[in-house]
Parts: structure tokens; sequence; C-alpha cells
């Protein structure tokens, strides 16, 4: 197999990224649509003065998430065909970052508001962290120590991981 140029791995990134965004971005429209329904509930108005307070902070990191998730395509558009992609890249990469970022606060917001309504305090602040910390895992710990593993990723072996940084 013939190795690819910078700019065929340029553009094999962005695709990968855009793949990565679509199953983010789905995620994160479904949560944000579920809480911009929830204040029309009936039983929203029983929600306590905490528990409105949590729902504002799952909203907002949820509106966060959707715009740093979606900002890639805005961000391509404005460049389309300037022969930027190393800088789209990196730009999307930073705005996925931080849009994962968000999605888990808005996540653990979710999990903590329903929880609360429905069961004690402190066992809401429980399962809440316990949440947190299982998406932390799945989302943080377990990738950077996959990234240990080995030289088993053969279409990534090219990749460094400095240009996707921007470091």
């Amino acid at each position: 197999m013939s190795k690819e140029t910078e700019r065929q791995r340029w553009q094999r990134n962005f695709a990968d990224l855009l793949q990565e965004l679509r199953v983010a971005q789905t995620g994160v429209q479904i949560l944000f649509a579920f809480l911009l329904t929830l204040p029309f509930s009936n039983g929203f108005t029983r929600t306590t003065a905490f528990q409105k307070d949590v729902y504002v902070v799952a909203l907002l990191a949820a509106a966060a998430a959707t715009a740093l998730i979606i900002s890639p395509v805005a961000f391509h558009r404005a460049l389309f065909r300037q022969g930027r992609k190393p800088e789209l890249v990196r730009f999307a990469h930073r705005m996925a970052s931080y849009g994962l970022a968000f999605m888990l606060i808005s996540m653990v917001s979710a999990v903590l508001l329903i929880t609360d309504f429905v069961l004690d305090r402190p066992f809401a602040f429980v399962l809440s962290g316990l949440t947190g910390l299982w998406f932390l895992a799945f989302w943080g710990l377990l990738p950077f120590v996959r990234r240990n593993w080995g030289e088993d990723d053969i279409d990534d072996e090219d990749d460094d991981p400095r240009t996707l940084t921007g470091d």
C-alpha cells in the first residue's frame, strides 16, 4: 500500500473527526431537546430551587456543548477551499474536546436533577458522582491508558499527536 501524502492525511484526519462529531452531536442534541422540553412538563412545578439551578447548569452546558460540537462545520464553511485543512483539523479537535467536556457537565447535571427529584439528595449526589466517574473513565482515562497499549493501530501509525493538538 502506498504511503499517504500529508494533504491526504489531513483530509483523513478531518473525515475521521467529522464521523466522531456526528456521534457526539446526536447525543448532545437529544439531551438538549429533552432539557428544552422539561420545564413544560407537569411535574416541573414541583422542583426545588436547587433542582432549578441544576437544570439551568445542565441546559447551559448542553447549549455550550452543542455550539462547540457543531462549530467545526461553521469553521469549515468559512475556510472552504482556502487550503487550510491543518488549521481546521486542529480547531475542530479542540472544539470537540471542549464540547465533550460540556457534554459531561450536562449529562451529570441532568442525572443529578432527575435523581434528586426522585431520590433523597445524598443518594442523588452519590449516583451523580458515580455517573461522572463513569464518563471520565470511558472518555478520559481509558483512551489515555489505551495510547500506551502498543502498535496495533495500523491506520493511525502515521498520526503525530502533536499535529492534532496544535503543539
